[in-house]
């Protein structure tokens, strides 16, 4: 299948989703949406870095340093009360942007 692209404002939520699960890294989350996506989507250090970095200045993420499984050091993101809130609010906004898109497609 071939890899998609996000749309912008996307992988904020599905960062938030993927941490709302359980504390990861960086690389961790990326590996969790490509799992989760079937290999759909991709997400490069590029975007996810930047975009962690975000969600950390609005107070939606924190971080801490850590051991990972191959016992390296690593950032390990969590999601705050805060971010459960905003992803509640991302979840919601997104339903409404399928809903319309799939009525645009549906029309003759």
């Amino acid at each position: 299948m071939q890899k998609s692209e996000l749309l912008q404002g996307t992988l904020d939520m599905l960062i938030l989703k993927v941490l709302a699960r359980e504390p990861m890294h960086g690389f961790g989350i990326a590996q969790r949406i490509q799992q989760l996506s079937e290999d759909v989507l991709s997400v490069g250090e590029g975007s996810l870095y930047p975009a962690l970095f975000r969600l950390q200045d609005r107070g939606w993420i924190t971080s801490e340093w850590g051991q990972s499984d191959n016992n390296r050091r690593a950032k390990y993101y969590t999601l705050t009360k805060a971010g459960r809130k905003q992803l509640d609010v991302e979840a919601t906004g997104w339903e409404h942007i399928c809903l319309a898109i799939g009525r645009i497609m549906e029309s003759a």
